[in-house]
């Protein structure tokens, strides 16, 4: 049974080390509980996933002002994923703009632009080729001036392992500690659900240039795994914070540390 277990959660990308972990837990705590059967112990270790899951710290936007910097390799779904959070925000009463930091990709500030529009939110945009940070800044005195309370900054993909990129991202993040001091930035890794083992290192990589505070997990919809999560939270301390189900607007969904243990169990 325990062998079994142990070879579903590596095929969900949980990694070895995860999977022995929770293993050990689920042996311990199934000795404890006098659990003998297999229907009790698979919802013990539902319960014990979840709890793995559960964020050990507040997110800073759900209690006031913030910035959302969303970060990640190129095509996860970054710019697609701050339309969305737009959209969830204006539904829960908030006021949110967006900042079109991604001055690499052509497309990328009109496709931002097109999901400004769809939400109504207010975007701050530069040419293709300007300096990000220079977007930043201007984004972050409209944030102030106009009283918003949700900033949500659009960032180029780029390779976790190109030092001039992610020195980039540091330059960002100083402009936005500066300019908006008080305001709690919260760093957001975008991972698409089918990366696997490799999440970790891009975490560890984008962690050391932005101060990562969470990840957001594209395209769980089309794929049985997602224990990669588990394995980010286990290693590097990292919780979820938001999951992408689908293509729609509504799609973007706050994380259910609950739910997720039972989709993955």
């Amino acid at each position: 049974f325990y062998e079994e277990l142990e070879e579903a959660m590596i095929v969900a990308d949980m990694g070895m080390d995860t999977a022995e972990r929770l293993i050990d837990a689920l042996r311990d705590s199934l000795d404890e509980k006098g659990i003998k059967t297999r229907t009790e112990a698979r919802q013990e270790l539902r319960r014990i996933v979840a709890d793995e899951m559960r964020a050990d710290s507040e997110f800073a936007a759900d209690k006031g002002p913030a910035v959302l910097l969303i970060v990640g390799v190129n095509g996860v779904g970054k710019t697609t994923s701050i339309g969305k959070l737009a959209a969830y925000y204006i539904s829960k009463g908030r006021q949110p703009m967006m900042a079109a930091a991604d001055t690499f990709r052509a497309a990328a500030a009109e496709q931002l632009t097109v999901w400004a529009e769809r939400s109504g939110v207010q975007i701050v945009k530069h040419g293709e080729g300007a300096d990000p940070a220079a977007v930043v800044f201007d984004a972050a005195a409209s944030f102030k001036a106009r009283k918003r309370d949700i900033l949500l900054c659009d960032t180029a993909g780029r390779l976790h392992n190109k030092k001039n990129l992610m020195s980039e991202l540091e330059k960002i993040r100083r402009v936005l500690d500066r300019e908006l001091p008080g305001v709690p930035v919260e760093a957001l890794l975008v991972l698409d659900a089918t990366t696997g083992q490799n999440a970790i290192i891009q975490a560890r990589a984008f962690g050391e240039s932005t101060g990562l505070t969470g990840v957001i997990i594209t395209k769980l919809d089309g794929t049985a795994k997602g224990g990669m999560a588990v394995a980010i939270k286990n290693e590097l301390g990292l919780p979820v914070r938001f999951i992408g189900v689908g293509e729609g607007i509504d799609d973007l969904r706050p994380f259910d540390a609950d739910a997720f243990a039972e989709a993955l169990i």
